[in-house]
């Protein structure tokens, strides 16, 4: 553990969360479990957690440590003890609980992807963007950037252990919806989710290239495909009927980086035994890194400079003191797992907090992000057109 310079307690700051399902009780886990692993100058208190349900929220609020429990989000960001809102909601309703909430006053962490189109993260960047003038900071929650082998890749990148970046490819492959006979829900109506695979998953590995190669993608030829068309819906008399499948159920594209780099991305949930396939591998004009999250504390590491006789990919087991954010946890060898990047993010946006400085990624990180899903999108539809993105905040 992280020794404290002073005896002094550092100050608490109140979180509400609105939301408690599967986002939901990860990030709590995160926020009970970041002042007893890190030694954060702001100790977070578990002070509320909303959602619609009287009971649910409040067995959630049970199980998960959380002092109160609301069924309205406007209760919550009202309350003197919450200073930070923490939104786990679906896509369609990420924009007016966070921008009601920093216009409150309070920080906010958001989960990904930011919104359902870019003009809705467009407004909660401007409104994250005011309440900077305040003090207040707004984060969203692209947690795979806190697994310390992603975030060591970054540090190789940056570094120039690869050199001058030439191919990124990228997947992410699940395979929850390959039967046919699975329900139609909210993941699948593009009024709550925005899209399927494409911002489920595909948000995930599109802010993992920009993040890693440090440069946002310049432009994106795409094709999507929704291969269940209609999916059985529960009616209130247990009969059952068939709804209309509106996002995709694939995403496949290719992207330019303005370095002239090359980038491939695969988005399904469409992949038979494919539980929660996150691979990535980046080839340099030095060498060349690959991950697997399904290894999550391993990275592979291929150093070109070597003579061609010893040369090739080696196995690097991040867990050693030096490794990005293990200088907290176990002794070398002991590994983590998911649900450390959700203590690792509480941990980062507390700093930010204190310091005063802007979390990364930013809700300008996560806008930047919804204009490439949307240029795929746009992509898609119009027969794999190349479609530029945008950049800026403008």
């Amino acid at each position: 553990m992280e020794q404290r310079d002073s005896e002094a307690a550092p100050p608490t700051l109140g979180v509400g969360m609105v939301g408690y399902a599967f986002m939901g009780a990860a990030h709590s886990q995160g926020w009970r479990n970041v002042s007893r692993v890190f030694d954060v100058p702001v100790k977070p208190e578990l002070a509320a957690i909303a959602g619609r349900d009287p009971s649910a929220v409040r067995a959630a609020a049970d199980r998960h440590g959380w002092a109160a429990a609301v069924t309205d989000w406007r209760d919550l960001i009202a309350r003197d003890d919450v200073q930070l809102v923490d939104v786990c909601t679906p896509g369609d309703s990420h924009a007016e609980i966070a921008i009601a909430a920093l216009e409150a006053g309070k920080h906010v962490l958001c989960e990904k992807p930011l919104a359902n189109s870019v003009a809705e993260a467009r407004a909660m960047v401007d409104a994250a963007e005011r309440a900077k003038a305040r003090g207040q900071v707004a984060m969203v929650g692209f947690n795979y950037r806190r697994v310390p082998a992603v975030a060591y890749a970054r540090q190789l990148i940056a570094g120039g252990s690869l050199g001058a970046l030439r191919h990124l490819r990228f997947t992410y492959l699940q395979d929850w919806l390959v039967d046919p006979a699975f329900p139609l829900t909210w993941r699948l109506r593009k009024e709550s989710a925005g899209s399927g695979a494409l911002g489920d998953l595909g948000a995930h590995i599109v802010d993992l290239a920009q993040f890693l190669a440090g440069e946002h993608l310049a432009g994106v030829s795409a094709l999507t495909e929704t291969f269940v068309k209609e999916r059985p819906v529960a009616s209130g008399g247990g009969e059952q009927s068939t709804g209309r499948v509106t996002v995709d159920d694939a995403a496949l594209f290719n992207g330019r980086l303005p370095s002239g780099a090359l980038a491939s991305f695969e988005a399904t949930r469409m992949a038979a035994g494919r539980k929660n396939s996150l691979r990535f591998e980046i080839n340099g004009e030095r060498g060349s890194i690959a991950f697997d999250l399904e290894r999550l504390n391993e990275l592979s590491f291929h150093d070109d400079t070597e003579p061609a006789t010893s040369a090739g990919f080696k196995r690097i087991l991040v867990t050693e003191a030096d490794h990005p954010y293990l200088e907290a946890w176990w002794p070398p060898g002991h590994a983590l797992g998911y649900e450390h990047t959700f203590t690792h993010q509480a941990r980062d946006l507390l700093h930010a907090i204190a310091d005063g400085t802007e979390p990364a990624p930013s809700f300008a990180d996560g806008l930047q992000v919804q204009r490439v899903l949307a240029a795929v999108e746009e992509s898609a539809q119009n027969n794999a057109s190349y479609v530029p993105v945008p950049t800026g905040t403008g």
